[in-house]
């Protein structure tokens, strides 16, 4: 049955899904890369389509900005038959190794969002990403010559909030980059018991005065979505 949100039919939604924030972004990535596509929901403007890549079924579902609304359709894709999910979005940029355009595999973020916290009653955690999906990701990247970042990234639920002054703290601690949503997405597929990850584009250095060239940003939106297409591949056929 369909759920509040993501009002989807039976049978509609893959096993894996694809997870941009931005409902245009689902669209696109949907009409470029995936053949017969179908969308599947568009209530709230939560643009989901499903399709095939090389011959395997495969959904992209945009989840909006930020944690909460991230839970609501991770949960309800989950109820709807998902079983990897993998979230394409991108980063304010803090380590000195990383230039905007360039891609991060996540392979654990640090939970300073409110909807972790909720879920976890106050707990100590550490959301991490699913071991199969991480190398998955990062085979298809050097398969495809866009070899990512990977590490540590942070959840944040106040996009202003942090400012350059963070930055070397940020930084000495280990930190790749900081985004909206990830946090919320490992910690609910471990609840769940699926498989969850994480690759992002590398936008602006945190601080920068300039956005980074909408080019730029594109064609690393491109490659991010190809690598994770291709790990979805990947994770269908583990005889490769």
């Amino acid at each position: 049955m369909s759920q509040l949100h993501v009002r989807a039919p039976e049978g509609a939604i893959a096993e894996y899904v694809l997870l941009p924030g931005d409902p245009d972004r689902a669209t696109h990535i949907a009409e470029t890369f995936l053949e017969d596509v179908v969308r599947h929901n568009e209530h709230r403007q939560l643009l989901g389509y499903t399709g095939s890549y090389r011959g395997v079924p495969m959904s992209v579902q945009s989840t909006g900005m930020g944690c909460p609304s991230m839970a609501i359709v991770a949960e309800e894709l989950i109820r709807l038959g998902a079983r990897c999910l993998v979230r394409v979005g991108t980063s304010g940029i803090v380590s000195e190794r990383i230039a905007p355009g360039e891609l991060i595999v996540a392979t654990g973020s640090v939970a300073n969002d409110g909807t972790t916290r909720q879920y976890l009653r106050g707990a100590p955690y550490a959301p991490i990403a699913d071991h199969a999906v991480v190398r998955a990701l990062l085979d298809a990247g050097q398969e495809l010559g866009t070899a990512p970042h990977t590490g540590l990234i942070q959840t944040e639920d106040a996009f202003y909030a942090t400012s350059p002054a963070d930055v070397p703290v940020l930084r000495e601690r280990g930190v790749l980059a900081v985004e909206m949503e990830a946090s919320a997405l490992f910690l609910i597929a471990a609840l769940r018991r699926v498989q969850a990850g994480c690759v992002l584009v590398a936008s602006n250095h945190i601080g920068d005065p300039q956005f980074v060239p909408d080019d730029v940003l594109q064609r690393g939106v491109e490659a991010m979505s190809r690598l994770a297409l291709e790990a979805g591949v990947r994770l269908s056929r583990p005889e490769r």
